[in-house]
């Protein structure tokens, strides 16, 4: 099983949908298993019970509650994965009252605009350097009606999955792209692929415009990132093997 309910690389917090909030702007609390989680310990415990619907044994009650639990992750109304008050698909294939239709979005989505609440929001994952970001997913990105893709003054992006043609009424565009490197981050934004007979007579592909994000300082060498440190401690585990079989603490085993 990969993935995971957020996700932390090069400083940067990755998630898919909200961290739940009140209006007020406190991270929810929620009553599970006779104790109670916000923030990132409701994220925590997320992931905790979706691993165990996986991974527990055969015929465990604890696999049948992950399993159950997985449910409320796609549709829950605190779940940190879909971030509203209900999924109403089945009233909107079936009954016509538009009232019956609505899925109010998490005080989150509005909250989010304000950089104290990212920043607040970064802090609770641990995270507080001037250079780190929030990367958000699941909401599509309104561009059309003038709705931008970076809040929270410059530290949350939301990436949505516009490439998917059904959105393309709704948001304008095609989606959006992240691209992280030594330079810093860029987000670029597609315009609607319209048809592979175009793309092949007209010689047009997917057009994109890039914003500039954030800039680094100075160039992000690959020691300054997490696989860097992962490398940094690989090669120090050997040195310190060498040194051990140079110092003959560690015996070479002879056939």
């Amino acid at each position: 099983a990969k993935g995971s309910v957020y996700h932390i690389e090069n400083g940067n917090l990755l998630y898919h949908g909200a961290v739940p909030m009140d209006e007020d702007g406190q991270f929810t609390a929620v009553r599970f298993w006779d104790a109670e989680y916000s923030g990132k310990r409701w994220f925590d415990c997320c992931d905790r019970c979706a691993r165990m619907g996986y991974f527990a044994p055969e015929g465990s009650w604890q696999r049948q509650v992950g399993q159950d639990f997985l449910w409320y992750l796609w549709c829950g109304a605190v779940s940190p994965i879909y971030g509203r008050s209900a999924m109403t698909t089945f009233e909107r294939l079936y009954i016509a009252d538009p009232a019956t239709h609505a899925e109010i979005k998490n005080p989150y989505y509005r909250l989010i605009n304000d950089p104290a609440n990212v920043e607040r929001i970064l802090a609770e994952f641990g995270l507080t350097a001037p250079n780190s970001h929030i990367v958000n997913g699941h909401v599509p990105v309104r561009a059309i009606e003038g709705e931008k893709p970076v809040k929270g003054g410059g530290k949350l992006i939301v990436i949505d999955g516009g490439f998917c043609s059904a959105y393309h009424q709704k948001t304008g565009i095609a989606g959006y792209t992240l691209v992280y490197n030594s330079h810093g981050m860029t987000l670029r934004t597609h315009q609607p692929f319209e048809s592979i007979e175009k793309a092949i007579h007209e010689d047009e592909d997917i057009e994109s415009s890039s914003e500039r994000i954030y800039t680094a300082p100075r160039r992000i060498l690959i020691g300054d990132t997490d696989e860097g440190q992962r490398k940094r401690t690989e090669i120090d585990d050997l040195e310190a093997l060498t040194e051990a079989y140079g110092n003959g603490l560690i015996r070479e085993k002879m056939e």
